[in-house]
């Protein structure tokens, strides 16, 4: 299975052992949207919001001195929209219905987040390794040319002026 199935496999599981749930979003802490299953909302605007809100949790939490964020909860008269860091790079956000047992949602959504963010941070560093050209170890250095062998008027321009550190 490659891994955009097992992202959504995981998403599907998730919904299926949580029926308070309504929708289920997997994001990454930029904002993108990786994978949903969700169909009353937008999944990319969610996406979005979640990484914004878990930015700001996490301030709140270091400001207060409370130590890394666990999760963020809002809750409303239509339900609560909770996110869940999964991994260095995911953002699990997980939308309740109304009167939804939110402390029964926490321990399977926290550890469907560890699985889902395993991925995730997997997938990021392969896309990373791979973005990262390939050297070849013969080819020349790039020469530069030592500030002495400069003209003498190239400050002749700016009056004079040097930037700070070359006055």
């Amino acid at each position: 299975m490659d891994a955009d199935a097992a992202i959504r496999a995981e998403l599907y599981r998730l919904r299926r052992r949580l029926p308070d749930l309504s929708g289920a979003v997997l994001g990454g802490v930029d904002g993108l949207l990786i994978a949903a299953d969700l169909t009353d909302a937008d999944p990319h605007h969610l996406a979005a919001l979640a990484a914004a809100t878990l930015g700001l949790g996490h301030r709140f939490a270091q400001s207060a001195g409370h130590g890394p964020l666990h999760e963020s909860v809002v809750r409303s008269a239509g339900g609560c929209v909770i996110t869940y860091p999964a991994g260095a790079y995911g953002l699990l956000t997980l939308v309740t219905y109304p009167d939804s047992d939110v402390e029964r949602i926490h321990p399977e959504a926290r550890a469907s987040a560890h699985r889902l963010g395993t991925m995730v941070d997997s997938l990021r560093v392969a896309a990373s390794v791979a973005a990262v050209p390939a050297t070849d170890p013969d080819a020349p250095l790039d020469v530069r040319t030592p500030m002495a062998a400069l003209p003498a008027d190239l400050w002749a321009e700016t009056g004079g002026l040097r930037p700070p550190g070359l006055r």
